[in-house]
């Protein structure tokens, strides 16, 4: 590969970014100083919308989701906005019916979005073929994801296996979603190869957080071998569970000869702001994580892991996380490796709480645990030991049709059940969530977009704090705050 490659950028600041760092909280008041500026600087897309930002903005934030998108595409007119969603599971942990997958894909296009990233879990193509044709029938670039794991069965074979099912389906590009940021210098070497092979004349993308501490490296490597965008985040919401910082990658890229069509001028502004929403929040900056090879055994997201040590030490059981997390391990090996993302991440943990505080393991299965042995969620990468299946299914057949067949279609019932509905927008939240978090979310009225951020004395005082980078600035602008 050329030197002279060119490579694009999406930024993920205002969704997986704050949704790694931040606990998902950003607000769209908030977004208001930094979407117009991510939009001068040309990146190919601004990730905006999808999985836990959907779910917090309608459970915490009591923002509706399809509204911040009507508001986002009024701020940003130059650069196409991303919703990412979880394939069948759109934007929670359980599968919707074709019809409502269908209406999502119409309703994502008609509120401004005309960016697509869809994936599944378990990189069963069957459960992305009706998320990406309704995409594709919206009107919307569709960059249908491949979700990256380490096991004996995730070879670079498999990968090349379903990319080629996923680019049958009709997308317009392919990105390799390495969640748990597993992906390490020498498997860069020979899967990102082979994945460009697989794609054709599609892009291949990737995105990657820094969990292991690799992802700034290796999104380097990976494009100089060939893939054509890189997922990153404005460098205050960068690095430790997040994704490698845009200033970084870019002057690393351009230093081994890549060519990155970027201006980081308003990437800076929209430093210097988030650096002052930090300070006024309470919110922590990225910070570098360190190598961790107990990472790559586990897998466990590192938000998952905050989650749990928090749960654990309510009830005076802390110490046994590090047991927890050698028990995650053998799970996913017992459970044919499933890939640590949502929902089989919380399926995995979940389990190995159960198996680590009880009597003895797999005593108690959760039912999520059985539906996905059976087959509900999909297809199971790897072999699940007969005796074990035998005791989680408890003579129950396994599923062998698309798991989107089982599910009866719902939007007449709905109208039926729940409606009138004002809109398309307003079904499709009664089909997400039941009536009270419906409810509490239509009475909170409009969003609130004003957010007290420009000229501000604090914003001043980070911009000059910027500039002195003698000083610790996370701490002093807390300090002064």
């Amino acid at each position: 590969m050329s030197n002279t490659h060119s490579v694009k950028l999406i930024d993920v600041t205002l969704r997986d970014a704050h949704q790694c760092l931040w606990a998902t909280r950003m607000t769209t008041g908030m977004m208001a100083e930094l979407a117009p500026r991510l939009d001068r600087a040309g990146f190919e897309a601004i990730d905006l919308v999808g999985g836990a930002v959907f779910d917090v903005c309608v459970r915490y934030l009591r923002e509706d989701p399809w509204e911040r998108m009507r508001i986002l595409s009024g701020w940003v007119t130059e650069t196409p906005l991303i919703v990412m969603t979880r394939g069948q599971s759109l934007y929670t942990f359980e599968f919707f019916a074709d019809d409502i997958v269908e209406l999502n894909a119409q309703r994502i296009a008609a509120n401004g979005i005309r960016y697509h990233t869809p994936y599944d879990a378990l990189n069963d193509m069957r459960n992305m073929e009706l998320p990406v044709k309704a995409s594709k029938r919206a009107g919307l670039y569709t960059a249908g994801g491949v979700v990256y794991t380490v096991s004996p069965v995730h070879t670079d074979a498999y990968y090349v296996r379903k990319i080629k099912e996923l680019v049958a389906l009709g997308v317009d590009a392919v990105y390799l979603k390495d969640p748990s940021g597993l992906l390490t210098p020498e498997r860069v070497e020979t899967l990102v190869p082979a994945a460009k092979a697989a794609c054709g004349s599609l892009p291949l993308q990737l995105h990657s957080h820094c969990l292991a501490g690799l992802a700034p490296f290796n999104a380097v490597k990976a494009a100089k071998l060939g893939v054509d965008v890189v997922h990153t985040a404005t460098s205050p919401l960068a690095d430790g569970a997040s994704h490698p910082a845009t200033e970084r990658f870019v002057a690393n890229a351009r230093r081994a000869g890549l060519t990155v069509d970027l201006d980081l001028g308003p990437v800076e502004e929209v430093a210097e702001r988030l650096r002052y929403i930090a300070a006024r929040e309470g919110k922590p900056l990225g910070q570098i994580a360190e190598f961790d090879a107990f990472h790559f055994e586990h897998q466990v997201p590192g938000g998952m892991i905050s989650n749990l040590r928090s749960q654990l030490q309510t009830i005076g059981m802390e110490h046994k996380l590090p047991a927890i997390l050698e028990e995650a391990a053998r799970v996913r090996h017992d459970l044919g490796y499933p890939i640590l993302v949502s929902p089989f991440a919380q399926f995995i943990v979940t389990q190995s709480v159960l198996n680590v505080m009880g009597a003895e393991r797999y005593g108690t299965v959760p039912d999520e645990v059985r539906k996905y042995v059976l087959g509900y969620y999909g297809e199971i990468a790897g072999p699940i030991d007969p005796n074990l299946f035998d005791r989680i299914a408890r003579g129950a057949e396994p599923v062998t049709v698309r798991p989107g067949e089982l599910i009866e279609p719902a939007i007449g019932r709905l109208r039926r059940e729940r409606g009138p509905f004002a809109s398309d927008d307003d079904l499709l939240l009664a089909a997400f969530y039941g009536d009270g978090e419906y409810k509490a979310l239509k009475s909170a009225g409009p969003i609130d977009t004003d957010y007290p951020l420009a000229d501000t004395p604090l914003l001043t005082l980070v911009k000059e704090i910027t500039r002195r980078p003698d000083i610790s600035t996370v701490h002093y602008i807390r300090r002064a705050s």
